[in-house]
């Protein structure tokens, strides 16, 4: 431990049992309290003071501060099932968005971009699969692994081209607008960075940025599509701060690009990538089949 926060703790007249150094982050014991000790980030301290005017206070609260470091208070958390914290992640997500709401001024270049950007990612995954789905075709014998991408291959385009109408029509929702439901996004949701104790608590802040509400969703999806069922926790949060339908088209869009599948020369990792490529991808399709009555909604 270095004199600064040494002498942090002395000046408030904290006695140091014990330290435990976890990531880049400092645990301080000193009898039955704990403390966190993290580098000081000025972005932080000016989100929390937001958070509070906007009666947020679900986060750790910085008990002392020096030039260079800050001190939280620790948080001991409950032990929960996985489910039941996914739950009150998605519960709390949805305070923090309506906690936090404002409408941003935008222009069409706004929307373009974001429209160029996954029509281009689309683009280059469709070829990029039409391509390895050739050579494919063309080989007299298939290892068990390109046998696995072939036989299936007809849900990864289906799937791109869900995505591919999903933002044509974000689009005509969206271009004529000229503002965005804009909120406080936590930006790095997981079960660890969620604490249960006397309140919920989303601690890690640090990614913590202003953007559209389905980016916490997305982010949250992509980690734990195979461990929760997404229908029923989007469900949860839309009775708590319901999607506009450009906001749940593009969100069912995102969340249906499947990342790029990266092949390599063992057969094991390629059978078991391709295996969780496939898996994502048919996760994806039942949220999508959930919302059909939104995605064909013309209103």
């Amino acid at each position: 431990m270095n004199r600064e926060i040494r002498e942090l703790f002395d000046n408030n007249n904290i006695i140091i049992d014990k330290i435990t150094i976890k990531s880049s982050v400092l645990i301080i014991d000193s009898g039955s309290n704990k403390y966190v000790v993290k580098k000081k980030n000025t972005v932080i301290d000016s989100l929390y003071r937001y958070l509070r005017s906007r009666n947020f206070y679900h986060f750790p609260n910085i008990l002392y501060e020096t030039d260079n470091y800050s001190v939280f208070e620790y948080i001991n958390g409950i032990n929960i099932p996985n489910e039941e914290a996914s739950v009150d992640i998605i519960k709390l997500c949805s305070l923090l968005h309506s906690k936090t709401t404002f409408y941003k001024d935008v222009d069409e270049d706004y929307y373009k971009k974001i429209y160029e950007d996954v029509i281009d990612r689309i683009n280059y995954l469709y070829n990029y699969y039409d391509d390895f789905a050739n050579i494919i075709d063309s080989e007299e014998y298939m290892s068990p692994s390109n046998y696995y991408f072939i036989r299936n291959v007809s849900l990864l385009f289906s799937n791109l081209n869900f995505c591919r109408y999903a933002i044509e029509e974000w689009l005509k929702l969206i271009k004529e607008k000229k503002r965005i439901r804009v909120v406080n996004l936590h930006n790095n949701l997981s079960l660890d960075h969620f604490l249960l104790s006397d309140k919920s608590y989303f601690i890690s802040w640090e990614k913590s940025k202003r953007d559209m509400p389905i980016y916490d969703l997305i982010n949250f999806y992509k980690k734990y599509y195979d461990d929760f069922d997404f229908s029923e926790l989007f469900g949860i949060y839309e009775s708590f701060y319901p999607l506009l339908r450009e906001e749940k088209l593009l969100l069912l869009c995102l969340i249906s690009i499947p990342d790029k599948l990266l092949f390599n020369d063992n057969e094991y990792d390629m059978c078991n990538n391709i295996n969780n490529f496939y898996n994502y991808i048919k996760a994806s399709l039942r949220i999508v089949e959930d919302n059909k009555k939104i995605i064909d909604s013309k209103e």
